[in-house]
């Protein structure tokens, strides 16, 4: 068992460090700050990373709207009463209260634990397409936000360089799967750039790039409605952009895109954003788990059947009370608010009171399409272009945690006002050893 666990304490595990995981242990930080300062309750946070991403502002990071380190929340400068580790939960005995944390470095060792917050989200779901791994790329994350605002401004560089027309096409050819907000959101962004940065090339226009939207059912966005979704289509296609609906893709090897449609090309980037699914944890518990692999869990955000077992988020099959037998959808607003609450029971827990619902009616969505392009529908209110672009960054705004964040975020904006965005590509920085094993084989030969 882990020895650093004191017994006369109430210890409370948090998995995972996204938005639940941080906005549950931010919540408890405040209201039990009493206990937490007498040791009678210990917080610990268990993420591979030692930051929370705020997703939604992922496709303005990779624009080079905003830095991307101001997307993102230290988990141990926000949570200095949190115990914070580094690594993994590969398993968990609730029965026994314990699981047992891999840590990035060294050998895994058991956490011992009385109430555990399963918060570790959602990975992207994926297919078995024929080369999907050899150029697929996700956008879930800070890294892979930021590994395709390089490598699109990388294949501008190559278009720029060379002389093949075959080498020139494939380079200006990009490819997002799936039309819900990461799909739609990165690709207006991503299109909005490389539009701009033409600018800049002597030999590339706008009309040169090509970017193809694949989507295997009939409409984008379907969480703005209808109509939303419809005039968020006519103004993707206006822009030049191939939208395939009802397409799937088929294979992808060496580059080579295969559509469902009969449609084949060439292209070096492919970014897929078809859908999530639970984190793997999941299947590595005690804890019971619903028909589409997550925590079944209850109105007040406990566990199905057991005591002392919280889930919230994308890894939680929340009842919707304003919509019966539905469920809350996998979303940041969601997520938000079911933080509150399931921080709220948790105390509730701890001073032996009931329990309250998690209560929530949709209010709506917003989504960005590039710099003043937007689309929202917030309670029955249809907002386009600019109005919904400005409600889209307002909401967000203020739904980052801390101030420090909102006044980086701010900032930036405001510099946006004056000066034009970065169009370099460092694509270098993810492969950082290169130069120097380089020079290292000119030493060996010399």
């Amino acid at each position: 068992m882990g020895t650093d666990v004191n017994a006369k304490s109430k210890h409370i595990l948090i998995v995972g460090g996204g938005y639940v995981g941080l906005y549950t242990a931010l919540r408890l930080q405040r209201r039990l700050a009493r206990q937490l300062k007498d040791g009678s309750v210990r917080i610990t946070i268990v993420d591979p990373q030692s930051y929370m991403t705020y997703q939604p502002f992922l496709p303005e990071a990779a624009a080079g709207n905003l830095s991307p380190r101001h997307v993102v929340a230290p988990l141990r400068r926000v949570l200095p009463k949190v115990r914070v580790l580094n690594g993994k939960i590969s398993k968990v005995n609730h029965e026994a209260r314990t699981a047992v944390f891999e840590p990035g470095e060294g050998s895994a060792r058991e956490l011992d634990y009385d109430i555990i917050v399963m918060a570790a989200g959602s990975i992207s779901r994926t297919l078995p397409i024929p080369g999907l791994s050899d150029i697929g790329i996700g956008f879930k994350t800070i890294g892979e936000a930021i590994g395709m605002r390089n490598r699109v401004l990388r294949q501008l560089d190559v278009a720029e360089s060379t002389d093949d027309p075959r080498v020139r096409r494939r380079a200006l050819t990009f490819v997002v799967v799936g039309a819900g907000f990461a799909g739609v959101e990165a690709l207006a962004e991503l299109e909005d750039m490389s539009r701009d940065s033409t600018r800049y090339y002597r030999n590339i226009t706008p009309a040169d790039l090509r970017w193809v939207l694949v989507e295997a059912t009939d409409r984008v966005l379907p969480e703005v409605g209808p109509e939303m979704g419809r005039w968020t289509l006519e103004q993707l296609r206006e822009r030049g952009i191939d939208v395939r609906l009802n397409t799937r893709l088929n294979s992808c090897e060496g580059g080579h895109v295969v559509l469902s449609d009969g449609e084949e090309f060439e292209a070096e980037t492919l970014v897929w954003t078809a859908g999530v699914k639970p984190s793997q944890i999941v299947n590595s518990t005690d804890l019971p788990v619903d028909e589409r692999g997550r925590v079944k869990t209850t109105t007040q955000l406990t566990v199905a059947g057991v005591q002392d077992a919280f889930a919230a988020g994308d890894i939680a099959g929340v009842p919707d009370v304003t919509n019966p037998g539905q469920y809350c959808a996998p979303n940041a607003q969601h997520a938000v608010r079911q933080a509150k609450v399931l921080a709220d029971n948790i105390v509730r827990r701890l001073a032996g009171e009931p329990l309250a619902d998690y209560r929530h009616k949709y209010a709506g969505s917003v989504a960005g399409l590039g710099l003043h392009q937007g689309v929202a529908n917030v309670y029955g209110v249809k907002l386009r272009g600019f109005p919904a672009w400005f409600m889209h960054r307002t909401y967000h705004l203020s739904r980052v945690p801390t101030l420090n964040r909102k006044v980086r975020v701010t900032v930036d904006w405001t510099l946006a006002l004056f000066f034009k965005r970065e169009t370099v590509s460092l694509g270098e920085i993810h492969r950082p050893r290169d130069e120097f094993r380089a020079a290292m084989a000119t030493t060996r030969k010399s």
